[in-house]
């Protein structure tokens, strides 16, 4: 996960492009997709940008501490 995080080659930064614009296309379809709530279509563009907008600096963050694995000791070892 971490080698998908912050890898620099052109593999690792095309799929996390690939998986952005999966999560930004699910989130424009949301109310498609759930079927209860009707989004106006300038909220539905307001609420793509905003998750965008938080999607690129969390999975950032998420490649940076993402081999910090806490591991919890056992009584025998």
């Amino acid at each position: 996960m971490g080698e998908f995080l912050t890898g620099n080659e052109w593999y690792w930064r095309l799929a996390r492009t690939v998986a952005q614009g999966v999560i930004g296309v699910l989130v424009a379809n949301l109310d498609l997709i759930v079927g209860w709530c009707v989004l106006d279509p300038s909220v539905r563009a307001l609420v793509v940008a905003l998750v965008m907008a938080v999607l690129s600096p969390v999975m950032a963050e998420l490649g940076e501490h993402g081999g910090d694995v806490p591991s919890i000791p056992r009584g025998g070892e």
